[in-house]
């Protein structure tokens, strides 16, 4: 309670979110690099969905994980971005109370689901790798329905636990959250209320749906990469590691951010510092999930030039 006697009890009902600085010099580069990222995520992700849809050859579980991934990436990304261009374009950095737990709600929201998502992908390949008779009958269409509706539905529900609790909160005192965009620990550090309960029930639901995920993928590349290890040939190895080379590359990117951040202690880091990592995490991590796909992927690389000679030799009847 001492929270709550310490700080003036006014309730306020929107936040200031001091993003990058005031340098006004630094307003248009910013705007144009968050722009061209934004426009490569999206660009990016909706060619791989749009691959994975019009290519029958790339109509198998895996293919199906990955563009749902990139459905991910794309309301991932269009979570943060374009609140943080509003603000950088107009200077206007005031985001209301509601809204900020709505986009904390939808960050929670898309995360949680791609933990789950890139564990059902190294299930997938553990599969595919270390039963690969049994493969077409424990992964079949089914499975993968329900593994993706799994995903989504529990992360759904798992931060609308925490969304219900956080409606709740009353804040009151300073208005300014110190990042780019409504984090959870920055925004709940305004509350004039006790939020000790709201963060023992993040913390239960962050350690089901991000450590549990993250060490059931440990484990299956453990498994992977032993069985991969047995395979008496060097070329058996080298494409047995080809097909999840791209996923374990999404996976060591996107933990090794997400640890570093949530993890390690920061508190005594500079507020930048943790701004750059956080940068790294919700908005490079979309953008270079498509490109890391394409680049190390021969089925998709196939796909991809298929698509444009399609595409060359259409628009070449057009023009005769």
């Amino acid at each position: 309670m001492e929270k709550v006697e310490e700080r003036n009890q006014t309730p306020i009902v929107e936040f200031i979110l001091l993003g990058f600085g005031n340098g006004p010099e630094l307003q248009p580069l910013l705007s144009l690099v968050f722009l061209a990222i934004y426009f490569v995520t999206v660009a990016g992700n909706l060619l791989i969905i749009v691959l994975v849809v019009a290519d029958r050859h790339l109509h198998i579980p895996m293919y199906y994980f990955v563009g749902n991934l990139s459905v991910l990436e794309i309301c991932y990304t269009s979570a943060i971005l374009p609140r943080l261009l509003a603000s950088l374009l107009t200077g206007d950095r005031t985001v209301s109370v509601k809204s900020c737990i709505v986009q904390i709600y939808l960050f929670g929201t898309i995360s949680a689901s791609e933990c789950l998502l890139l564990t059902a992908i190294s299930y997938d390949r553990y599969l595919a790798i270390c039963h690969p008779l049994h493969y077409a009958v424990l992964m079949n269409g089914q499975v993968c329905a329900w593994l993706v509706a799994g995903c989504w539905i529990s992360g759904f529900l798992g931060c609308t636990i925490v969304n219900i609790f956080m409606s709740q909160l009353q804040f009151c005192g300073s208005q300014e959250i110190d990042h780019f965009f409504c984090d959870f620990s920055p925004t709940i550090k305004l509350s004039c209320d006790d939020t000790r309960t709201l963060e023992l029930v993040t913390f239960i639901i962050a350690a089901l749906g991000a450590l549990v995920p993250c060490l059931l993928t440990l484990v299956s590349y453990v498994c992977i990469i032993t069985a991969i290890l047995r395979i008496s040939s060097n070329i058996g190895r080298q494409k047995a590691f080809s097909t999840c080379s791209s996923h374990l590359t999404v996976v060591t990117i996107y933990y090794g951010t997400l640890i570093t951040i949530y993890v390690f202690p920061t508190a005594n880091a500079p507020a930048i510092l943790n701004k750059l990592f956080s940068v790294f995490y919700t908005v490079l991590n979309p953008m270079i999930n498509p490109i890391i796909y394409c680049l190390r992927n021969k089925e998709v690389n196939e796909s991809l030039r298929k698509a444009v000679m399609k595409l060359s030799a259409f628009r070449q009847r057009h023009r005769m």
